[in-house]
């Protein structure tokens, strides 16, 4: 087990002036899940990599249980690592390539066919230990890549990845093994991905990364329904965050020249504090807080916005509809027995106690 501690971590490539990881600072607690997550190129793997020791640290410190780990060699930072690729030996069975770094220890033969026996139980991959690689499915390979790892009985697991080399199915009962085993070990844990929905299901703590920056640290609840800035809006959420442009006159919003939106008062009231009146804004808000109707309620007339379903798309249990308002795209969900299709006149409502407006030059989060 053991407490993180990445202070102020810069990585620069010499050769090419890059700064591809700016001002890193994060804790991590003994026994969390923290997932890194962002785009391609965002510096996620980058950070990883410095952790384990196999990339320098340009600046900063890296801390593992208060001792810094900058000079320490890899083998000695007590981490076992989880590729992508999976790194298994072709030419040996299941059992022998998760004894291979006990092997090098030099444990005693007991004691490795106990650890490998333990870690196979854990993972369901008794039936396996005489096969070799080739004769495995790609679940079967990333189950005998976690082995190697727990075998190991290191007080950090780092995880590059590991999911992405799999079909949709497999993914989703792979991430459940892995949480599954989190809960077991309680290892101080921390996985790498570009899929929002990996990071949003799995973690403690997820942090979101873009071009070599964190954009924001939180629990999945606070990132999904509280971001910081434009770009967690729109990156975390399968469809993303609807965003508007509009302008905001003392008392309500205008999206585009026909959509007038009357916000709350405590709204209202922020807007006017913070001096954003007559200036641009982004409107937020998230497609299941937009609510459908096929025909007006006069009840409701003053608030509702009229257009037409571009596209209406089937997900079981629910409806995709994509539509446009005042030149931009949107998306909303409907429940699947409301049959909305392409083509249909629709009147939205928007949910007011969960809209979300930024700055329209900082892209950081107003209210």
């Amino acid at each position: 087990m053991a407490d993180l501690s990445l202070q102020h971590i810069h990585k620069q490539y010499d050769n090419k002036g890059l700064e591809v990881v700016k001002d890193f600072n994060l804790d991590i607690k003994n026994g969390e899940f923290i997932v890194f997550v962002g785009p391609s190129g965002c510096g996620k793997s980058t950070t990883l990599r410095m952790i384990a020791g196999l990339e320098d640290i340009t600046s900063g410190k890296l801390l593992i249980n208060g001792q810094e780990m900058n000079n320490v060699l890899p083998k000695n930072r007590d981490i076992a690592m989880v590729f992508q690729n999976y790194a298994l030996y072709p030419h040996m069975s299941v059992f022998d390539n998760i004894a291979f770094g006990l092997k090098i220890k030099r444990l005693p033969r007991k004691e490795i066919r106990s650890k490998v026996e333990e870690a196979a139980n854990i993972l369901g991959l008794e039936q396996f230990l005489k096969r070799k690689p080739k004769a495995l499915s790609g679940g079967q390979r990333q189950r005998v890549a976690l082995g190697r790892a727990i075998v190991r009985d290191a007080s950090i697991f780092l995880m590059d990845e590991p999911l992405s080399n799999l079909d949709a199915k497999l993914r989703v009962q792979m991430r459940a093994e892995i949480i599954k085993l989190h809960n077991r070990l309680k290892t101080t844990t921390i996985y790498v991905t570009h899929d929002q929905t990996e990071a949003l299901t799995m973690a403690d703590r997820i942090v979101i990364l873009n071009n070599g920056e964190i954009m924001q640290v939180g629990t999945p609840k606070e990132v999904y329904n509280y971001p910081n800035n434009l770009f967690v809006a729109q990156f975390i959420g399968s469809p993303p965050m609807n965003i508007f442009k509009c302008t905001f006159d003392g008392k309500a919003v205008h999206i585009g020249d026909n959509t007038i939106l009357h916000l709350q008062d405590e709204q209202v009231e922020l807007l006017n504090a913070r001096n954003y009146k007559d200036q641009l804004l982004y409107f937020g808000i998230r497609p299941e807080d937009i609510k459908i109707q096929t025909r007006v309620d006069a009840s409701k007339s003053s608030t509702q916005i009229e257009t037409v379903v571009r596209v209406s798309e089937l997900m079981g249990a629910e409806y995709m509809v994509y539509a446009d308002l005042e030149g931009t795209d949107f998306a909303a969900r409907v429940e699947a027995d409301r049959n909305i299709e392409q083509g249909n006149r629709i009147y939205l409502n928007f949910n007011l106690n969960k809209t979300h407006f930024f700055d329209y030059n900082s892209k950081e989060k107003i209210v």
